[in-house]
């Protein structure tokens, strides 16, 4: 039978200090002795001895009479610390987009624990406070949070709780941040349009893109318009309540008295709807209305006519995601903000403007 290795104290302690430099929640300089002892229950003498074992390891090195030893990691010994990361979606969890779950994958594959926090933004109306509480109540060391108003993300900021804002109005803070840059997409879009004769042109977009003030995308499909003579209004990027009740209300309005020949459409789901909606008046796309999505997703390939669409790379934005939180924890500041290269695929579902 092979003998039983009994630890000393000293060992013991020398094990436990290792795996907290070894995990990175000691570094920089080891505390001192007495605090040591009063940590781990044992006395000084104990904790001395353990911290010898430690310098001999490679893991201590000592600076001189009266000052505390410097932590070291021997090469190829550092672990890398795992996160729990909670994502805070825009929408509800049934709601969530494919690739914010791809997202969520990639980071349990890099050895964090990512997860969905309990309420998403629109549960908690968007509020500092109700996010303020929400965050106070669950457990994460980080955060991923979709499409943030400026109130929100400059709440995250100022907290101090580590967070990446996934889209959202991110731009004028300190924070790190990762999206698809539209803005030039927006403003190719918005000129093949005019290039085609539309002067109707309505923006339906969600109600974080249009207050306090439109975002960047929306400004420049704006100032597309008006570059060309277009006197630009509420008609243009019209108000809605993100139900859908008010989103077909909404429509039938904009469809009663000047009906618009292009409609830029806010996310799939959205064009989805305002399709059902074009087909039950019976409008056809695009002879009738053109129509656009400002973003992509898996079913427009089966699409015919194709869709018009902003593209861009979502796995670049989940790159960068996992990146930052391999960042965070190894206790090195990231407040790096991406824009990924966003591009606008004209489709079968644009074409000139009806008469």
């Amino acid at each position: 039978m092979k003998p039983i290795r009994l630890f000393s104290a000293a060992e013991q302690v020398a094990g436990y200090l290792r795996d907290m430099i070894v995990k990175g929640d000691l570094s920089g300089e080891m505390p001192g002795i007495q605090r040591l002892a009063g940590d781990v229950v044992v006395n000084h003498k104990t904790v001395e001895a353990a911290l010898v074992i430690l310098e001999n390891e490679g893991f201590l090195e000592r600076q001189g009479t009266g000052r505390r030893r410097r932590i070291l990691v021997p090469q190829g010994k550092r672990k890398k610390k795992a996160l729990r990361i909670a994502i805070l979606n825009y929408e509800p969890l049934e709601a969530v987009e494919r690739f914010v779950i791809e997202l969520r994958h990639a980071l349990l594959n890099a050895g964090h624990d990512a997860f969905f926090s309990e309420k998403s933004l629109l549960q908690l109306s968007m509020d500092k406070r109700q996010v303020a509480e929400h965050v106070g109540e669950t457990e994460a060391d980080a955060w991923v949070v979709t499409a943030g108003s400026l109130e929100v993300l400059k709440w995250f900021m100022e907290s101090g709780v580590p967070a990446m804002a996934l889209f959202g109005r991110r731009r004028s803070l300190a924070m790190a941040g990762v999206g698809p840059d539209k803005a030039a997409a927006y403003s190719v879009m918005t000129r093949r349009l005019l290039e085609l004769g539309h002067r109707r042109i309505v923006l339906l977009a969600r109600r974080a893109r249009r207050l306090p003030e439109p975002g960047l995308p929306e400004r420049m499909f704006l100032q597309e318009l008006e570059a060309q003579g277009v006197a630009t209004g509420n008609y243009h990027l019209p108000d809605w309540e993100e139900t859908a009740e008010d989103f077909h209300e909404r429509l039938e309005n904009l469809f009663q008295i000047t009906p618009p020949t292009a409609l830029i459409i806010d996310e799939a789901q959205f064009y989805f709807a305002a399709l059902q909606f074009l087909a039950f008046r019976g409008l056809r796309v695009p002879d009738d209305v053109s129509l656009v999505c400002t973003d992509g997703d898996p079913a427009f390939a089966w699409f015919r006519p194709t869709v018009s669409h902003i593209a861009w790379d979502s796995g670049r934005v989940v790159r960068r995601i996992v990146r930052w939180a391999g960042n965070v924890a190894r206790g090195k500041e990231d407040q790096k903000q991406t824009l990924t290269k966003a591009e606008f695929i004209e489709g079968g579902s644009v074409g000139p403007a009806a008469r």
